[in-house]
């Protein structure tokens, strides 16, 4: 049985401004107030897990633990089939720079290891998102969603964020970066694991 949440207020153990909009919205009906970890002062902690969901819980439970609020936090990125998963949860480093994170470089070093692989078409890839929601008492919840694909070269549209550029997910022929965004917040991975979470905690 997972446990029901019946709080008032919920922190988002994120900084990324977009994230907590999004997150904020799909948690519009259920009369939570949603503050971020900027809010909150709250320092962002060593991810040092090799799993989505034990980087997601590593930052639910520093959250919790700092502010006595239930906290919601997810790890997410980009498994290509043909590199062996990877990026995977090192995602964001492949963009790290010391002039800060640059996806163009990101997903131009991806299209260049497909290439040095030979990998073939279509390279299958899919983004995942492990949601935690971790309460004070150190329990938590784990909810896991995935949108499957492909990588595409070029680049393809300047909406979204990230890998979304050369991802184009199954059933459609638009990359997440030519997607509206609230069209692609409705099928991604991040709404995946999101129906799973309301459905285990809120509902």
């Amino acid at each position: 049985m997972t446990r029901k949440f019946t709080d008032k207020t919920l922190l988002v153990a994120t900084h990324n401004q977009g994230k907590l909009e999004e997150i904020a919205a799909l948690l519009a009906p259920f009369d939570v107030s949603v503050v971020g970890a900027a809010e909150m002062n709250l320092a962002e902690p060593d991810e040092t897990e090799a799993t989505f969901a034990g980087n997601a819980r590593i930052k639910a439970h520093a959250a919790a633990r700092a502010t006595g609020l239930p906290a919601l936090a997810d790890d997410s990125g980009i498994e290509i089939e043909a590199l062996g998963n990877a990026p995977g949860v090192y995602t964001a480093d492949w963009a790290e720079t010391p002039s800060g994170r640059d996806f163009v470089m990101a997903m131009t070093r991806t299209h260049n290891e497909l290439e040095a692989v030979n990998a073939p078409y279509p390279r299958k890839a899919r983004f995942c998102c492990t949601l935690v929601l971790a309460w004070p008492d150190g329990h938590d919840e784990v909810f896991p969603g995935v949108m499957p694909g492909q990588v595409v070269w070029p680049m393809r549209g300047n909406q979204g964020h990230g890998y979304d550029p050369i991802f184009v997910p199954d059933g459609y022929d638009v990359t997440f970066g030519e997607m509206d965004r609230w069209e692609k917040n409705k099928i991604s991975h991040r709404a995946d694991a999101f129906k799973k979470l309301v459905a285990g905690c809120f509902d």
